[in-house]
This record gives structure tokens, sequence and C-alpha cells, in this order.
């Protein structure tokens, strides 16, 4: 097909059924100056909309909104497993393939400007054509027999068989609702893997669950059976040219449940050895369950109604697993269904051995089930929990869904760890290895939610296997390779970040010699002293750029603030003072130099002038990138408020589009990640009507500029939040959402050079900066500033040990505020929020429980900062009560 077919097409799919048209409509003359158009024509009720609260987001049947669900239900780095609309699962990524993308797609679209013939998934070919439910390359499901009195009916929980099925999009756990008219149940579906912040040992199970619930709405008792199965397909790639084995089932029980383990059938050396050796189970929680290995070889009277519906091949047996449950009028029955894999051979050839860390943890599948089962309680009731902890805010609940839900990127065969305990990831599935710095510096998901990992990364690869001692500089793409500028600055400030984000700040303890060198690596990239880096390095968008370019000269002041804040904490007043230097030097030559009265730009190398690519005098999406990390890590300002804003503002009116048809219909060649009827904020555009706006050279990463991609969109909403543009941001974060609706793709897949790609893990960044949220772990403070409804606001926060909810009331001349711990504890010595800035604190009362904690404040402006006389530890279902 040709490419304007294509275009055609996607442009159909992107005006699909269940999207709001949010503003519009536009032609070319809009786009004035080859730009976003000054008017946005946003309509009003939409966006009002934005700031409402709400129930979940739903899919639903009857909206044809099911088919390109994919939900990621597995554990952290044990590959990919996709729940869909209706409840089956799909892909199965789970033997090791390491394919590009989510599922290989080639099309045949030329790119002059990447100097290719077809595209694959780093193009965007499953932005334009999603995968489908589809794709299951072995059966499994669900189905229902009910039984009312003489009548027995059947029904699979597949989308053919009710008149009605809704998912609650609700990562990382969603509910699937079952409607029949004709069937007095009701009948839901809650599908996850054991996911628990600050727990990475118990949410990196092989394995995911499907609790069916049923209740009778009946005057009548009902009599329902719940028959699970699925298919032995182990060495599902191997098989193609190796049939020396034959797979087998065998059933397996102890007094936690019971179930089926389905096995390769084969211990010879080079079966052993492959990709996609292992095993599987199907296993229910609790002993009241029938298991059946092979149904070819059983007759029991609960499978006769489903055998025509699942083929059957001579070496692919498939299992069961079935209750039986007799319901009184109002009863509600459960059956918590475990599905666990153990493939441990990752075939990445990184690191020896070449296996998942699973699997030193369990040595098969049947174990897995068996470790789930056991603490089955604690697993689900935690999971659950942190679900509805997650929902209950004031936030728009759409807005916590997509800051969020990208995390699920873990949770893909983007994200593996090593049996050393290594976290390791692609860009994106299969695409550019090495776990990327400059790309991961943007994620800030994981190091809020599973801050171990990413401390364990900056100990074990950014200062250990990626770290030369001789000049301080940090490979980017892990040993053996590199430094990238922008990926320098962001392991500083990422390490700044996780010792706030630690209890004891250990991490800066143990490797201040390594961390200033670092730091001093990246001042000496900047050859005149100015405080303005202008070495040509590796960055982000593929290519060296010569001069001095605003967004990697702020961000290397960002990573300097940190360095001048860590050497405070380490005592190290000399090199405090350097750093300090360093940052009053560049910020003021940054804003004196390189804002040219609207936004900031990139000075070209005096010598090289504009020979090589580079944003020049164009409007480039990361211009503040630096302060935008400041406010992640608590920085404070290290640019000019009005000059930064000025640069939000020239993105919002230059590079945000709420329809990009018009403007890649002037600019094409980038690649598919927004398409005409949707919205985005363009990487670059061109306000000064430059000629040559990107320099001389004919370099293919200029395709880049036209595009609109979701980690840099995120980066720059969270900064719009941060700074106050809340209107903006919300609109920015919700554009994206929308891109994502399930009518048109898959709504857990953001694309960038591959799917599930990490650098949309920045969207967490928003849900901070909406809650004003700072935590300095090793002092014990936490401060809230919320950005919306502070007047009444409630939403989660995440520590070093726990999480919980804060909530705060402003009423009158009072400020109310409870901090409540969920799980875990937290250590609190300190708790600073805002009070309206016309008012003067006369008295503070803090409660822990019913006992009274002596503390003194200080109010400065807005800000009021409450030391209390002994630190205190907040532990489970404890809260702490402010009246100011």
């Amino acid at each position: 097909m040709k490419r304007r077919n294509f275009l055609k097409a996607s442009a159909i799919l992107a005006t699909a059924r269940g999207v709001h048209t949010m503003a519009g409509p536009f032609t070319l003359s809009d786009y004035s100056r080859a730009m976003a158009p000054a008017d946005k024509k946003l309509d009003r009720n939409w966006v009002k909309s934005l700031f409402a609260g709400g129930p979940a987001t739903t899919y639903r049947k009857t909206r044809n909104e099911l088919k390109y669900i994919g939900m990621p239900v597995g554990g952290l780095c044990c590959g990919t497993v996709y729940l869909g609309g209706d409840g089956r699962l799909w892909l199965w990524d789970i033997f090791n393939e390491n394919q590009l993308g989510a599922v290989t797609k080639v099309l045949p679209i030329k790119m002059e400007a990447f100097k290719v013939k077809e595209i694959n998934n780093i193009f965007g070919t499953l932005y334009l054509e999603p995968a489908t439910v589809d794709l299951r390359p072995l059966q499994q499901g669900i189905a229902l027999l009910i039984t009312r009195g003489e009548t027995t009916t059947v029904r699979r929980l597949q989308e053919d068989e009710w008149d009605e099925i809704i998912f609650e999009a609700t990562y990382p756990a969603a509910r699937i609702t079952y409607v029949d008219k004709t069937l007095p149940l009701e009948v839901t579906l809650d599908a996850f893997s054991p996911f628990i912040p600050s727990d990475v040992e118990n949410s990196s199970l092989p394995a995911t669950i499907q609790s069916v619930s049923i209740k009778n709405l009946s005057g009548e008792p009902v009599t329902v059976e719940v028959v699970g199965w699925l298919e032995n397909k182990m060495l599902l790639h191997t098989a193609k040219k190796e049939t020396a084995f034959t797979r087998v089932n065998k059933p397996f029980a102890d007094e936690y449940g019971k179930g089926v383990w389905l096995d390769c059938g084969s211990d010879l050396p080079d079966i052993r050895n492959a990709p996609d050796f292992g095993n599987m189970s199907l296993s229910v929680v609790g002993a009241a369950a029938v298991c059946i290995p092979d149904i070819s070889a059983d007759n029991h009277p609960s499978l006769r109604p489903l055998k025509a519906s699942i083929p059957l091949s001579g070496n692919a047996p498939v299992a069961a697993v079935i209750t039986r449950h007799v319901l009184q009028p109002g009863q509600t029955a459960t059956a918590d269904f475990i599905l666990s894999w153990y493939t441990p051979n990752s075939a990445l050839k990184i690191e020896t051995p070449d296996i998942h860390y699973y699997s030193k943890k369990f040595s098969s599948a049947q174990a897995a089930a068996e470790y789930i089962a056991r603490k089955y309680s604690y697993l689900k009731t935690t999971t659950l929990l942190w679900k509805h902890t997650w929902q209950d805010s004031s936030l728009p609940s759409w807005f916590m869904e997509r800051t969020f839900l990208n995390i699920s990127t873990l949770a893909t065969t983007t994200s593996h760890r090593f049996a050393s305990g290594r976290f390791y990831a692609w860009e994106g599935v299969g695409c550019c290895p090495g776990t990327c710095t400059h790309v991961y510096q943007y994620a800030h998901a994981m190091a809020r939610i599973f801050p171990e990992l990413e401390r364990d990364m900056r100990e074990r690869v950014d200062l250990g296997l990626a770290f030369d001692k001789s000049t301080g500089k940090i490979g980017y793409r892990g040993e053996n390779t590199g430094p990238s500028i922008d990926g320098q600055a962001g392991v500083i400030l990422r390490i700044y970040r996780e010792y706030l984000m630690s209890a004891d700040g250990a991490i800066l303890h143990k490797n201040w010699d390594k961390i200033k060198a670092a730091i001093t690596f990246l001042m000496l990239q900047d050859k005149n002293k100015d405080g303005m880096e202008d070495t040509p390095m590796e960055n982000t968008l593929d290519a060296l750029w010569s001069g001095e370019i605003s967004w990697i000269v702020g961000l290397c002041l960002a990573a300097v603030r940190a360095g001048e804040k860590m050497a405070e904490e380490m005592g190290d007043t000399d090199f405090a003072a350097v750093c300090a230097d360093y940052v009053r030097k560049g910020s003021h030559n940054m804003e004196t130099y390189l804002f040219n009265g609207e936004y900031f730009i990139h000075r070209p190398d005096s010598v090289q002038g504009k020979k090589g690519i580079g944003s020049y005098n164009t409007c480039h999406i990361d211009q503040v990138y630096g302060q935008s990390w400041a406010w992640q890590a608590g920085l404070g300002r290290i640019l000019d408020k009005e000059k930064t804003m000025g640069a939000l503002r020239s993105l919002w009116k230059y590079n945000y589009m709420p329809d990009v048809g018009p403007y890649i219909k002037e600019h094409p060649g980038g690649r598919f990640y927004a398409l005409a009827g949707e919205g985005g904020m363009v990487m670059n555009t061109n306000p000064m009507k430059d000629p040559q706006p990107y320099g001389d050279a004919q370099a293919w990463q200029v395709g880049y500029f036209s595009e609109c991609m979701s980690g840099f969109e995120h980066q720059v909403a969270s900064h719009m939040m941060a700074e106050g543009m809340t209107k903006e941001a919300l609109i920015l974060t919700r554009t994206i959402h929308d891109r994502y609706h399930a009518a048109k793709r898959n709504p857990f897949n953001e694309i960038e050079c591959s799917d599930h790609y990490g650098r949309a893990m920045a969207s967490f960044g928003t849900f901070i900066n909406a809650c004003g949220f700072h935590y300095h772990g090793p002092r014990g403070s936490v401060t809230f500033a919320p950005k919306l409804t502070p007047e009444n606001f409630r939403a989660p926060f995440n520590v070093a040990e726990g999480w919980g909810t804060y909530a705060q009331q402003i009423k009158g001349k009072k400020i109310n505020a409870q901090l409540k711990i969920v799980y875990g504890k937290l250590k609190l010595k300190q708790l600073n929020v805002e009070v309206p800035v016309s008012q003067k604190i006369k008295k503070i009362k803090i409660l822990l429980g019913n006992e009274p904690l002596p503390c003194t404040f200080i109010q400065t402006d807005s800000h009021c900062e409450m030391t209390l006389a002994k630190e205190v530890t907040i532990t489970q279902g404890q809260m702490l009560d402010v009246t100011i």
C-alpha cells in the first residue's frame, strides 16, 4: 500500500469513535508562519472537563473499543503478557525471542529522510496499524457453566458471547465486567500481576492472575462451574525446526492450591539451552478444584460443551482447572486462577549466566505458582490496596491513569533483569540497548515506585560497569560505551534523586569520590569557561551538536546544582563553591546569550557555524529541560522565572497543535507518532522562518524535528504544571491520552523508536508536580504544594520505605492536613505545606493518632516549614493530623 493510502486510512482511525473532538476545525491558513495555530480553537467544555473528577476510564464492546487493548499483566522484567479488552490473554512474549517491537511489523512506506524503503516498529508501524487481540500463539481462556434448575448455559469470557463488556483501564489491576441481560449474575474479572510499590521482589513474579467473581442476583440458587484452560506450547519457536520432544502436562496440589504443570518434555542440552525452553502452569488458589492435564483424554462433563471451541493438536495438550460454586441468592463466589511461566534463558548474551532474575528464585512455573498461592492474601490485597490508593485522589481520574500507566513498560520485554540483579532495558522493545542514559534520565516513574531498582542501577552500572575512573565519564549504554552529554548530566541528577528517595543516604556517602569525578567531567566540557557546555558529544537526538545549546546547557547547570547540593551534604565546601560558581556564571550567560526575547535557542559554534545539525533559532521542545529537572529534584530555580515562562509560553504558542495534520503535511518526513486529526507538541518549529533552520548538513536526524514524541511532551507538561500553567499541562497530557484511546490503538503502549518506550515514563513527573511533592529521605522531610484544587486536595505519595495518602482542606483561616501511611513506614522530621500568602500563621497543632507532637514553624511568604521536636516513624495505618 502506498504511503498516502496508509495516511488516509490512519486519519480515519485518528478520528475514531469514542474520542471527543477537542478543537478546530483547522485549515492550512490557520498554520501561519509554518507553525501551530495562534488560536487553538479548543472547545471550552472539553477544557473544563479536564479538571473534573469522575470514575475511571472505561472501554466498551458496544463502542468497538476492545480489540487493541493490551495491558501488560506480568511481573516486572518477566516478559510481556497482554490482557485483552475481553479478559483473554494475548501476545505471550515470554519465549525470549528478543524481536523488534511488541509485534514485529513492517509496512511498505518509503521515508526519504531516513533513507529507508519500508518502515518497521522504530518508525511507529504499530501506531499506524495496531496489533489486535487475535494474536494468540497459544490457547487460553475461562468459561462459566451456569446451571439453573435443569438448564445449563455456557458463557466463555470473550467478546462475542456477551451483550456488553466493560474494561476499566486501571493499571496495575484492570476490572472487566461482563453483561448478559438474560443471566441473573454479576460477573467480573480482576486481572493483574502482583504489583506492590517498594516491594520489588513480590512485584517481579513470572505470573498473571485472573480472579473471577460471580454474584447471584436471582431469588433462587445457581450453580456455576468456572473452567480455566491453557495450551502447552513450550518450545514455541524451537518446534518449527526441532520435533524430537513430547510436551507433557502433570497435575500438582498442596494445601494452598491445585493445578497443572505444562512442561516441554525434553531435557536434552540443545533443548535446555533454547530461548523458549521451560514450562508453564495453570492453577487455582484453594483446594476445591478438579485438574485435568489433557482435555482430549478426559471426558469430564464440564468439558463437553467446550471441547468443540478449543481446537486440539497432537503435541500441544490443553490443561484445564475447574472450580464449582453453589450460590444462594445474593451470594458471591470467587475463583482465583494463577498462570505462571518459567523460561529462564534470556538469550540476550550480556551477562553470564544468561538467565532471568526470577529463575534464581524459582526452579519452575509450578514453584512460582505455589509461592503465589502461599502468599496470595498479601499479594492480592496489597496490589488492590495500591490500586485504590492511587485512584483515591482529587486529581482527575484520566490524569491519574495516563501519568501512571507508562510504568507498565517495566512489565514488557523492553525491561529485563539478569541473574545478578542488574536491571537492563532497551529504549523500546528490541531497539537500542543498554538502558540508555539519555533516554532513561527522562523517566521518573521507576525511581518513585521502585527506588531500589534505580539505586542499584546507579551504583552497579553508572558508577560501576560504565564508569571510567580516570576521567569520570559514564558510558551512556553501559559497559564499553562512550559518554553522552545529556546522559552524563542526567545520571548526576538521578544520583541526587536516588539519594533523596533513600532512607539513609548511603548511595551518596559510599560513592562521593566517583560522583564528584562525574560532575567534574561534566564541567570540563565547557571549553571557554563561561558556564555553558560547548563540547560536541552524543545526545538523545543521535548526533554530535556543536555550539552552545540551551537544552544541554540548562541540563548541565541543573546537574551541577545537584552536585552543589550533594557536596553540601558531604561537607565538601570547596567543591560546593566550585559548583555554585559554575551555575551562577552559566545561568547568567544562558539568560544573556541564549534567550532571544521569546525563547531559548542554540548559538552556533564560532568556527563551525551551522555546518552541522542543530536546533539553532528554532523553538525546541527541551529548551528549558534543565529547569524542568530542577523541579523534580527540589533544586529550585536555575533560570530566571520570566524567561522560563516565556520559553514555555512559546512552546505552547508555536509547537502545540490540537491537530498536527496541516503541519505534518507541510513538514513531512517524521515518524508516525501522531497523525492528522490528532493533537501534539511538535519537537521543533521555525518562528523566525530561517531558510536553513536545522543547519546546512543534510542529516537524517532532521526527521525528528517534525515528530510528536510523547516522552518529550510529558517532560514539557510536567514543567508547565510546576510553573503554574496547569491548564496547558492538562491539555497536553490529555492530548497524549486521547492519541492512545482504545478506539484507535493500545492505550498501554506509548511508542517512540519501538514499542513501550522508556522515555514515556516521564509522565509520572507531571503527577509529582501536580502534587508539589518533594521528599528528602535522609532528612525526613516531606513537602506538598498542590497545583490543582489546593482547597480540597487528596493524592497518593511514595517515599523510601512505603506509601500513603496526603489530603488537605483550606477553609477560611484554617488549614487541615492528613498524612496517612497505607503501606510501610515514613521517618518524618519536617513537613512543609503551602498556605495562602495573604495570611499569617498564628499556631499549629500536630497529632500522631491521639499523641500531640511539639513542633516549631517558619513561614516564608506562602511556604510553611514545620519541624518536629523529635523525629517520628509513622507506620502502616497511622495518620498524622495537622491543623494550621
